[in-house]
């Protein structure tokens, strides 16, 4: 089996983009090349592109998955502002700026994303140290390529997003992709494991490892259906399944595939349970307008209706269990974006 190649996502650009156009202040003259530490630990060189204004550009490789943005160029243009003080992002053409609440950034911010702020931020500052400086990240032609993305429902006007959280592109789908799946499943019970946490990312990795120590956590992606029939073959016993709504939700709506393309139930599975609750129609109506999950799930807290993260894990539960045949003992455990548990029926609750 071919291993896929991986990439290097737009906030990594953007961060060396941005020590690029930092190293030409400084020095008067452009680098053909940099190198900065992604978030996990691995190195990265590009070569850098250079222009008349003084930005930078990198072109992005996204490896074997097929990104949107693979083989576009990512520029930075930073300008350096009096004293000492904070660095200030600016959206240049291309990349999309948040126009709705319930997103990582601010109303009205550029969507550059937290952990992308925080490379290019770090970039900066190893030139410049504590000088305040404004970053303006640009992508040539994202405007027309965010309409063939999610951004507009999400409240993201007018481009794409700087993303990444592990500065890192991973191969997320083709058949290769469920073939990597399977491998590490396989290699994780023929080390003896027969009691798993599955969740989808990255993010959900981290809160699961928090909230449940000591147990194997196996990443399934978007193919939550093909990981429970693989776990069911390779002779698994109990897992519990954890994760941001996002994802989860779609799976309390009996969903297996979860890949936005594919369906996009969350915020009806959530309006149905709230909806057996009692719930008001007030807060049915602004889950069912919310553009993120994040901004359904600040209507649920102010209205005290957190109980129904149980009750979507509960339905989420018995899809699961529909899947397997009960024959896999399953938990589901609902987590925010900052680790913390919302919800969980684990097994044999009713």
């Amino acid at each position: 089996m071919r291993r896929l190649r991986e990439g290097f996502t737009t906030g990594s650009c953007a961060a060396a983009a941005a020590l690029a156009c930092s190293l030409w202040l400084r020095d008067g003259r452009c680098p053909g090349q940099v190198e900065i530490a992604v978030p996990e630990g691995r190195r990265y060189a590009p070569e850098i592109l250079s222009y008349p204004d003084g930005s930078c550009g990198v072109v992005k490789d996204s490896g074997d998955d097929p990104d949107v943005t693979n083989g576009m160029e990512i520029r930075a243009r930073v300008e350096l502002l009096d004293g000492d003080g904070e660095i200030a992002f600016r959206a240049g053409e291309g990349v999309g700026t948040i126009t709705e609440p319930g997103l990582k950034c601010a109303v009205g911010e550029p969507a550059i994303n937290p952990v992308p702020r925080g490379m290019i931020e770090d970039a900066v500052r190893s030139v410049f140290g504590g000088r305040a400086a404004r970053v303006t990240v640009s992508i040539p032609g994202g405007a027309e390529l965010a309409k063939r993305t999610f951004n507009p429902r999400l409240g993201i006007a007018g481009g794409l997003s700087i993303l990444g959280t592990s500065g890192i592109v991973r191969p997320m789908s083709e058949e290769a992709l469920r073939d990597s799946l399977y491998e590490e499943l396989r290699m994780r019970t023929a080390q003896g494991e027969r009691s798993l946490l599955f969740t989808f990312g990255n993010q959900g990795e981290a809160a699961m490892k928090a909230l449940f120590p000591g147990r194997r956590v196996v990443q399934v992606s978007n193919e939550l259906g093909f990981m429970l029939d693989s776990a069911l073959e390779l002779g698994v016993e109990h897992l519990i399944i954890g994760g941001h709504p996002g994802k989860l939700a779609k799976v309390a709506a009996g969903v297996m595939q979860t890949h936005s393309h594919t369906a996009d139930a969350r915020r009806e599975a959530i309006a149905a349970q709230l909806a057996l609750m009692g719930a008001p129609v007030e807060l049915i109506r602004a889950v069912m307008d919310s553009a993120t999950t994040d901004a359904a799930m600040e209507a649920i807290r102010r209205e005290g209706y957190d109980g129904v993260w149980r009750n979507l894990a509960r339905a989420a539960r018995h899809y699961c269990e529909l899947r397997v045949r009960g024959e896999i003992g399953i938990g589901v455990a609902f987590c925010d974006g900052r680790g913390e548990l919302l919800g969980c029926c684990m097994e044999g609750e009713e």
